[in-house]
Parts: structure tokens; sequence; C-alpha cells
């Protein structure tokens, strides 16, 4: 407490700059692996050129972006303790923009908007989008057929008219309509309200610890759980959601799909502290753990980015083959051991075609789909992947797995692309079967019965 007046003192012992409004929804974006076009104003001072150079250094093209003499950068400090905000100090300049300004911005964005994927437009009231900017963007963005994401702001939605998405909160939605939220129903109908409203084709209610709830015209109301099981900082949570439905949307998945692709990037980044973003990595481990996304049939273009993923992250990644035909205690016994040589295990198996040239007439028993859906089912397993070749060596040199493992009594320089995972710096190792196991064994018994 200050000697000098009954206030608490914090001793500052560091600071750190991140992009904050529409431009940490550019940085998710950037996160994502898509090319930004930034448009915005900031001032002509010491903070602004610092948020330039930041924006330079995530490669964001800043073509649209103003700057004002006589208008601050819109600045937000948050002192923290202890991963706790203790107070924020807020510096910002809402007032609407001259129309000499207005027409720059309105000359970039048409002349831009048509070679987008998709615009969103992050609403944060500081007199850049305008009633007269917001309608151009529409009517320029359906004149181009591109979809067009909302983050709104204020009880003015008129100028949102023709959105593909708005993605407004529950007390945002109160504000707008003129029903008072009691109940799911009231949410139901102030929803249906902003939809016939805005004309678009669908409304994200964000509602905190509640989840969201996706409305559309066309399907009934659909309500997405949230995912996050601890939360640090919801800081910036709101331009993650738009970032990664937008993204979503512009890549081709329904209105309905990136909004739960959004709803789970949300659960990730409220559990760092700060402005944050979510990787695409981040997303497929993500989707991973959930069942989705690497599960089954994964091919190997994708196979590499899920193990270069996890290797970034400091995991260590095995990786065995066979044909798997008949799966059996020996074979699950075989895979355990190799997944506990590591964090993610990865199991190359041969194609139908490349099983009866190894196994002879009558092999698999079981086509190449049904083999990797049962090994995709154990717990031990991670990643599938089918091969074509005699042998799994060109497989094995595009992934190049931290351990490479054969059961059997295999000779460490004899085993398909072993060479190539030593020179790489990893290890090969040869795991005994269990005796009396093989699916070879089991056809006979078959057949002699």
């Amino acid at each position: 407490i200050s000697p000098e007046a009954p206030v608490p003192v914090l001793e500052s012992k560091s600071e750190n700059l991140s992009l904050g409004g529409a431009a940490n929804v550019a940085n998710n974006l950037v996160a994502l692996g898509c090319e930004v076009y930034l448009v915005g104003g900031i001032g002509r001072d010491e903070k602004g050129d610092k948020l330039l150079d930041l924006i330079k250094n995530r490669s964001i093209h800043t073509h649209g972006i103003y700057q004002f003499e006589h208008r601050p950068t819109t600045s937000k400090m948050r002192v923290i303790a202890n991963n706790q905000q203790v107070l924020r100090i807020d510096k910002e300049d809402d007032r609407p923009i001259t129309e000499e300004t207005e027409g720059k911005f309105l000359k970039y964005l048409h002349a831009v908007i048509p070679e987008m994927d998709g615009v969103i437009c992050s609403d944060y009231h500081k007199g850049i989008l305008s009633e007269k900017i917001s309608s151009a963007i529409m009517q320029r963005a359906k004149k181009s057929k591109k979809r067009v994401v909302v983050d709104p702001k204020g009880a003015d939605f008129h100028k949102y008219n023709g959105a593909t998405v708005i993605t407004p909160n529950q007390k945002e939605v109160e504000r707008v309509a003129p029903i008072k939220i009691n109940s799911r129903e009231d949410l139901d109908r102030a929803a249906e309200y902003i939809l016939n409203l805005t004309h678009s084709e669908g409304i994200l209610v964000t509602r905190g610890k509640a989840g969201m709830i996706f409305y559309s015209k066309k399907e009934k109301p659909f309500e997405i759980s949230t995912v996050a099981k601890e939360v640090y900082d919801v800081t910036g949570a709101g331009d993650t959601v738009v970032a990664v439905l937008a993204a979503g949307i512009a890549a081709g998945q329904s209105p309905e799909d990136a909004a739960k692709l959004a709803n789970l990037a949300a659960g990730l980044v409220v559990r760092k502290l700060g402005v944050a973003s979510v990787s695409a990595g981040e997303l497929r481990m993500a989707l991973h753990r959930h069942g989705k996304g690497g599960r089954e049939l994964v091919d190997r273009g994708s196979l590499e980015t899920l193990v270069r993923d996890a290797q970034t992250r400091g995991e260590r990644v095995v990786m065995t083959n066979g044909c798997f035909d008949i799966l059996h205690a020996g074979h699950v016994a075989y895979l355990e051991e190799a997944k506990a040589l590591g964090d993610r295990l990865v199991v190359a198996v041969n194609d139908d075609a490349s099983v009866t040239r190894l196994k002879g007439a009558g092999r698999p028993i079981n086509p190449l789909a049904d083999r990797m859906s049962v090994l995709a089912g154990l717990a031990a397993v991670d990643w599938v992947a089918p091969f074509s070749e005699d042998t799994p060596a060109q497989l094995i040199e595009a992934v190049l797995p931290d351990v490479l493992v054969k059961g059997g009594d295999y000779r460490i320089e004899d085993i398909a692309g072993g060479q190539s995972v030593l020179a790489n710096g990893g290890e090969v190792k040869v795991l005994p079967l269990m005796d009396g196991r093989s699916t070879s064994r089991i056809i006979e018994s078959i057949r002699d019965q």
C-alpha cells in the first residue's frame, strides 16, 4: 500500500505489446494460415508506429490502414498481478470519421473485396465502420459473391443488412431486439427478430459459459456446448470466434460446421493469458481429442502435417506398419508396447493390392477401410494411414517419426525406412511378438474346422 495514499502499489516487472481489436482478428487469421488484408484507422503517434510494426511483422497487408493526424491510436493497457487483471486503462477516440477519410476507405474496399475469399467486419464502434462504409461492404461483397461475417457492436444492426453471419453476444441481442430475454424462448424470438432485421443467413449468439446457439432461416436452432474446462482469461475470445468462423466459411464449410469449429477454438484461447490466438495445429489436435480429424483414413499430406504439429509441441511420435488383416490379441499388445515408447502412435497399413502381393491370393480377408477403422478404434493408436507400395519406406521417409518400430525378428538394418529415421536423429526398435498369435494361424484354424 502506498504511503502517499491508500492505494495498492504494483512493481512493474515486464511489459508486452499485443495486437488488439480488429488487428487481433487479423492475427488469429494469420495463425490459421490465412493471407490477411487489414482495413482500419490508427493515430500518427508512437503507439500507432509500434502497432504498425507489429502488424507488418505478422505479414498482414497494411495498405488499408489510415493514419490520422489528430486522433490517437486506440489502446488498452491491462495491469495484471498473479494472472489476475487489476486495472485497465483505455485511450481512444470514437468520433465519426470525415467524409474525405470515408471516401478513401470506400475506394480501397471497392478495389480489394473482389479479390478476397471472405470479409470480416469487426465493429468496435470507434467511428470507422460507419453506416455508409458498412452498406458499401455488403453491396460490394454481394456483387462479388463473397461471404461476410460481422462481429457487431451498438444497438443499430440495420447497417449489417445482407451479412452472411452475425455474431452478437446475448446482451447485444437483448439491446437490439425489443424483447426482454428471461428464457430460451425469449432468446429464440429475439434472434428471429434480428434475422428478419438484417436479412442475414445466420446468427451465432455467444453466451459465455452457456456455449453458443446458431440460428438460421433454413434450419432449427442448435446449441453448441462450451468445451472450455479451464478459463484463465476471456480477453479477445470473441476475436478468435469470428476469425475461425469466417475462415471456415471462406474455406467452404457450412456456417453450422464453422460455428462448431469456432466454439472449439474459443475453448482453447480462454485457457491462455492475455490477448491470444489459436493455431491450425492446436485446432487439429483438439479435433483429434474429440474423435474427429486424424482418425481412420488419413492421407499422406495430412499425416505429415499432424506429425509435424505434434513434434513442434515436443511430442515423441512412434510409427509402425503392417497388414493387420485380422486384428488379434498379439496385435493389440504389440501396438500398446509401441505407443509406450512415445506420445503419439502412427500405424501405416498395406492397401489391399499390396497385401495380395505380399500374402498371396485370397488375402486380405478384410478390406482396407475395415482394417483401418478397427485400428483407429484402439486406444493406443492416434493416426492410421495407408500405403500402396510393397514397403512403407516412402511414407516413413516423408513422415520421419522419432521412433520407428517393427515387430518380429528383424535386423534393424533391414527394416524399411529405418536408415532415413536414423539419419534424421531418430530411433529404430524391434519388439517381440506374442507367441502363438498370428493372422495366418487364425485363418488355418478356421479352414481346419
